[in-house]
């Protein structure tokens, strides 16, 4: 999820329940707040529980709500914070998996940190990110399956965009509570022909609707799924100049109230810029009449 701005620079609670609607509109599965799309790094402890608290209370259990709570320290201070989220009332916590070691350790400390904060967080429910900050960490099959092995997890969001890594993660998961989410629109074809369950990438913060169609429909339309494939795959580099404030462009000039005001960055479109986002929001919207979408 992104998060809006008002103004004076606080959090858009308003324009945050908005945008929370349009994503349910759009039928998404769940809904992961408190991310890097949603400038997590730039927002204070308050913030990032306040918009926790929020989401959860606007999906009211339409979907689940997920949540990152590991932003730095002991094993320990991280669990704290951990169940701090989980108190919002979200459904799950994330673990963001570069904050539970330093760059140049290795996987069995990773291990060892994690499992301590599975020891202080009781039964809340977990996922894991592989965000590429503050550093990018990437885990192994092996490490993916000692957590899936633990029972505490329910997802995770995989950035390695390596097709021979999703497999074995993919294989490694199965029949575990632990689902496998690619954020790579290059490789969802091969994530869901695996045995992937899904999408979680910056792309669904312009157009969630059409990842929706393509994961609900890629088998037994496989066609239409390709095709449509190729163009989120094309299009995911257009959506990375001037992310995540693109992104709330892209919305705004859809009629969400959205501003495109970050803290993370401060960009300037350029005539160039404008033009391209206007000629992607003519190919979306061909599209979402193709797939019969419920924002066409």
């Amino acid at each position: 999820m992104l998060t809006p701005f008002a103004e004076d620079g606080s959090v858009d609670m308003d324009a945050l329940d908005a945008l929370t609607e349009w994503y349910i509109k759009c039928g998404v599965s769940g809904l992961f707040s408190v991310c890097l799309s949603s400038e997590m790094y730039d927002l204070t402890d308050d913030e990032r529980l306040g918009i926790a608290k929020r989401v959860s209370e606007r999906t009211d259990r339409r979907v689940p709500v997920f949540a990152s709570g590991t932003f730095g320290g002991t094993p320990e201070k991280q669990s704290d914070f951990i169940r701090r989220i989980a108190d919002t009332g979200v459904d799950g916590v994330v673990v963001i998996a570069s904050q539970m070691t330093g760059k140049d350790e290795d996987e069995s400390v990773w291990q060892s940190n994690v499992e301590r904060v599975l020891d202080h967080t009781n039964d809340v429910r977990l996922g894991l990110y592989e965000c590429p900050r503050p550093y990018h960490r990437i885990l192994s099959a092996d490490a993916l399956s000692w957590c899936a092995q633990s029972g505490r997890f329910d997802f995770i969001k995989d950035t390695s965009c390596h097709q021979d890594s999703i497999r074995s993660k993919i294989e490694v998961t199965r029949n575990t509570s632990l689902r496998f989410y690619d954020a790579c629109a290059a490789t969802l074809l091969v994530t869901l022909n695996a045995g992937g369950d899904g999408f979680c990438g910056i792309a669904a913060n312009f157009y969630a609707d059409l990842y929706v169609w393509l994961c609900l429909n890629f088998d037994t339309d496989s066609e239409m799924a390709g095709e449509l494939h190729r163009f989120l795959s094309v299009a995911e580099r257009a959506i990375g100049v001037g992310y995540p404030s693109a992104a709330k462009l892209f919305l705004n000039r859809a009629g969400l109230p959205v501003r495109p005001a970050c803290r993370a960055s401060s960009v300037e479109f350029t005539e160039r810029d404008l033009r391209i986002l206007a000629d992607l929001e003519g190919l979306v919207h061909d599209w979402r009449l193709r797939i019969k979408s419920p924002l066409k």
